[in-house]
């Protein structure tokens, strides 16, 4: 048995306040149920919840030792989109069902050349950085956008 304190609750941003370490994860990694990380600071501890469950930046872990644990965006390997029609590109980038964080001026995609070319061939500027990433949680909730089902209504053909 493992003596590592453990997180099985989550508190959403806004609601939790008070001092926290804190532990940056890259979009992937904040989608997790399961699994051992460490804060700044090198503390290590399990997380251990009820269901999988996509982490934001901001979020706080609490552990069963009753502190928190800050969830904050990584950075990582991303494509800074510009372009004169961003909202005709930001359409096809939603249509892909890419996670897309939209700021003034620019969206940020992860890096994939497939959607990079894609989007130059639209007449997009696509600019390799690296950046924490926070895409926009979707029409369904927070979380994750490719968590939705279609499903076919009866005036669909």
């Amino acid at each position: 048995m493992s003596s590592l304190p453990i997180a099985q609750t989550v508190r959403q941003a806004g609601d939790w306040s008070g001092p926290a370490e804190t532990c940056a994860l890259d979009y992937a990694a904040r989608f997790l149920r399961r699994k051992r990380l460490e804060t700044a600071t090198g503390k290590a501890f399990l997380v251990d919840l009820a269901q999988t469950t996509s982490l934001n930046h901001g979020d706080a872990l609490e552990l069963n030792d009753g502190s928190l644990v800050e969830i904050s965006a990584a950075a990582e390997d991303l494509y800074q989109v510009t372009g004169n029609d961003l909202v005709r590109l930001a359409w096809h980038v939603g249509n892909r069902h890419t996670p897309c964080q939209i700021n003034d001026g620019h969206l940020l995609i992860q890096a994939d050349g497939v959607i990079g070319h894609m989007l130059e061939h639209l007449g997009a500027t696509v600019t390799s950085v690296t950046a924490p990433f926070t895409p926009e949680g979707g029409a369904y909730g927070h979380g994750r956008t490719h968590s939705h089902e279609h499903v076919a209504t009866a005036h669909e053909h």
